[in-house]
Formats: C-alpha cells, sequence, structure tokens
C-alpha cells in the first residue's frame, strides 16, 4: 500500500536504502503548537496560530479546547482559537487520547472550573502514566482531586486562589508546565517552588517563552527552581507562528547521516529553545558533517560515525533518533541521566534495549542510562515491536535503512502522535516502504 491513504493501523516495511538525496521542510514543533492553542484559548479573543502541527497531540489539544468552550478552525496549515479566556466550560470529560503533555497541561487549567473529568482510550499508555505530583499540588491549593492512585481517570474541581506552592521536577516538566498555565489567571497568582533534580529544563523555558508571547508576565530564577506569575493577569491574542520541530527532525537528520547521499532540512532555527536542537551538535560530535545556512541544515552522509557518551536529559525526545547513529557508530555510545525515557509511551530504556538486541547489537541498560556498542550490519528479515510509541517507529525505521534485508515494524500508525508525515518525508529523500494494514 502506498503512503497515500494509509489504513488506521498498519505495519511498515522498511527496506534497505542506498542513499538519501533531496531537501524537506521540517515540519511544526509539536511542543510549540501544543502551547500555543492552550494559551490561545486562555485568551477572550481571536488568535491565529500560523503553521500548527497536525499531529495526532495537536488534535487532541484542539478537540479538548473545543470541548471546553473555545472556537475552533482549522485554516489551511493554521489553526484559529477563540477562546474563553479563565472560565473553560465546567463539567466536562476530556479524552487527551495518548498526549500526556496535552493531558497534563488541562489538569492545571481545569482548577478553573466547577470540575473537570480525564479520561483516555489508552490505558495502557497514558492510563499507566503517573500525574500524582501535578495533582498533589493542585490539591494544596485548594482543589478537590479525585484519581486512580494518581492516574486517569482524574477528575479536578476549583476553584483555587493561588500563593506558594511546591511541585517535583523530578520525573516531568510537565506539572511545572501545567500550573504554569494556570498561575496568572488566578487571584494571588502562583509562586511555584520546583523540588527535586529539575528533569528537561528546555520545555519549562519553553513555557515561559509562550507566556511571553501571550502577554504574561513572569520571573524566574536562573534554575528555574522558583518561578512567580502575579495574578490577575490576561493572555493577550493575536497571530504566532510555530516553528520548526527538533525531535523529529532529529531522525531525518540522523538518517541522512547513516546514508550517502546530500540531505536538506530547512525550517530549523538556529536560536531556539527546544533542547532537541542539541542532536545537531550530538551528530557533528559523533563524525556526521552538518552545515549550517541561516534556518537551513545540510547533511553529507555516509562517513564513518563514532560514539559518544552523553547526558541525555537535555534532548530526551532525541535520544531514540540518536540511538539508530549509535548502532552504527564505531565504539560504545551511552547515554545518561535518562530516567525519564522510562516514563513515556513505552519504556524507552528497556524496550529500546530489548529491539536492539533482536536486531543483533549489544545493549546494557541501568535506572538511568543506555548503552549502545556499534556494528556495522544490522539484521534483516525481522519483525520488530513498535511498542505503541511514535519515537520507537522512527528509531527501528533509520535502522530498517541499513539493514541487510527488509525489516517489519508493528503498529507504525502510531507515528502520527508526533510525526504524521515521517514516512512521506523519507520517502522524498528516496526511501522505500510497504504499508500493510492490520486488523483487530
Amino acid at each position: 500500500m502506498s503512503q497515500a491513504g494509509l489504513p488506521e493501523q498498519f505495519d511498515v516495511i522498511v527496506h534497505p536504502a542506498r542513499e538519501l538525496r533531496g531537501e524537506v521542510r521540517a515540519q511544526p514543533s509539536k511542543n510549540y503548537t501544543t502551547r500555543y492553542l492552550l494559551a490561545a484559548a486562555l485568551t477572550s479573543g481571536e488568535t491565529r496560530v500560523v503553521g500548527a502541527a497536525t499531529s495526532d497531540d495537536a488534535a487532541a489539544m484542539l478537540r479538548c479546547l473545543r470541548e471546553w468552550g473555545a472556537g475552533v478552525e482549522r485554516v489551511g496549515d493554521d489553526a484559529v482559537i477563540r477562546g474563553f479566556g479563565a472560565r473553560p466550560r465546567a463539567g466536562m470529560t476530556l479524552n487527551p487520547g495518548n498526549a500526556g503533555a496535552v493531558a497534563r497541561f488541562l489538569m492545571g487549567v481545569a482548577a478553573l472550573t466547577d470540575g473537570t473529568t480525564f479520561v483516555t482510550d489508552h490505558p495502557d499508555s497514558l492510563g499507566r502514566r503517573p500525574q500524582g505530583d501535578l495533582l498533589d499540588a493542585l490539591e494544596r491549593l485548594g482543589a478537590r482531586v479525585s484519581s486512580q492512585a494518581g492516574r486517569l481517570p482524574v477528575t479536578i474541581s476549583g476553584p483555587v486562589r493561588g500563593g506558594v506552592v511546591e511541585v517535583s521536577a523530578e520525573r516531568s516538566s510537565q506539572y511545572a508546565s501545567a500550573l504554569m498555565f494556570l498561575g496568572p489567571l488566578l487571584p494571588e497568582g502562583l509562586d511555584l517552588r520546583l523540588t527535586g533534580q529539575i528533569k528537561s529544563h528546555a520545555p519549562l523555558r519553553q513555557t515561559l517563552e509562550t507566556l511571553e508571547t501571550f502577554g504574561i508576565q513572569a520571573r524566574a530564577c536562573e534554575d528555574l527552581s522558583r518561578i512567580h506569575l502575579p495574578g490577575g493577569q490576561t493572555y493577550r491574542p493575536g497571530r504566532v507562528t510555530v516553528p520548526g520541530d527538533y525531535p523529529g527532525s532529529a531522525a531525518i537528520l540522523t538518517a541522512a547521516a547513516l546514508l550517502p547521499g546530500e540531505v536538506r532540512v530547512s525550517n530549523l532555527r538556529e536560536h531556539d529553545l527546544q533542547g532537541e536542537r542539541e542532536a545537531v551538535a550530538v551528530l557533528r560530535e559523533m563524525g556526521a558533517e552538518i552545515v549550517r545556512e541561516g534556518d537551513t541544515l545540510t547533511v553529507r552522509g555516509g562517513g564513518p560515525l563514532r560514539a559518544v557518551t552523553r547526558d541525555g536529559d537535555g534532548f530526551t525526545d532525541a535520544v531514540q533518533a540518536l540511538s539508530a547513529a549509535a548502532a552504527l557508530a564505531q565504539g560504545e555510545t551511552t547515554w545518561e541521566n535518562v530516567a525519564t525515557l522510562r516514563l513515556k509511551e513505552c519504556d524507552r530504556i528497556s524496550d529500546t534495549r530489548a529491539e536492539l538486541q533482536r536486531l543483533g547489537l549489544e545493549v546494557r541498560e541501568t535506572d538511568d542510562s543506555l548503552s549502545i556498542t556499534g556494528t556495522s550490519t544490522i539484521a534483516g528479515n525481522v519483525t520488530a515491536d513498535g511498542h505503541g510509541d511514535h519515537r520507537m517507529i522512527m528509531l527501528l525505521t533509520l535502522l530498517g535503512l541499513r539493514a541487510a534485508a527488509p525489516l517489519r515494524i508493528t503498529g507504525a500508525e502510531h507515528i502520527r502522535k508526533s510525526y504524521p508525515a515521517f514516512f512521506a518525508h523519507l520517502q522524498a529523500l528516496g526511501a522505500r516502504f510497504e504499508f500493510e494494514e492490520r486488523r483487530g
């Protein structure tokens, strides 16, 4: 089956590729899209989000905002949002699908309502992910909360006035971001105190940048352990443009580094708060030839790569894509300080180890690290499990391009969560895939 008209559920068969050549435009950022859409809904006017992502996460946010009372319209590549201000519709049941950040951001804002219930039709993925740190913080602010031991389904009721509140940042930065969207709308604002070892500073800075873009004042200390959000503010509507997506583009850049040819990826701004921008520096350190001209990166691939040891906490959403480079680099690559990878759509440490070992690689793991010894040959004629995880599907696809024979990846439809055009972009560069419908 061709790329056009892909079925709802499908496996992909990845054929080995001789080279990749051509140009693609980076898709819109998933992380900025969800933040901009929520901030737009928190205004009392109309906002045009230019170049909004079309991923499952973006669709989940739009669906939930519509059910909360926002006007939502897709106009070409843009999303036009008519906001509900500080008054989301009460008594609603929202289903964010498998979008963890969407669920958490909305849970924070739910404290503005007289009652919002969150459910998911992905009980084995989002349904298992912990929400307790955020729920505990909301309860300390005075919200009424019920949950299944800190997991969905969750019901949250306000009102809350604000004040000083602690929230753990050990397992996810998304809990703090959720409270940051809520804080400016509370009468007393919020003084956030982030406890534990703060994970993923970059997404917190993206949230602060989003607030500033929508006219919200906030002050944060250098290490982000204290964030002050004055109360009684209003989100300002207008026009915002979504930047290109570094986490997804890390997979395209890695693919280009692994195969002979020349690939250009445009729409990736140089000065950007996405932590996964660091993937460019990691690939260069591994030996990839990457040249930047403005917002365009050119990769001349096929050269030898060497192993690195890196703290991966700042670019967690690129770790799996970069693991494809590690699998074909000389030596042992180690991603350190990546314990949060265990709390994603799958366990991205243990499950990645299992899939790479299935393909013949030597892989080790600890509680918070993943080590991969590179090889010159990736096994083919293998069926790999996508684990319902878009990042796992990207990793396995890249390895399939360098495998000795075709590689089948199950559950490839989950790529839509963050990068629906992923296979199309690789096809445009010369990759070849077969798509087989899966039933049941």
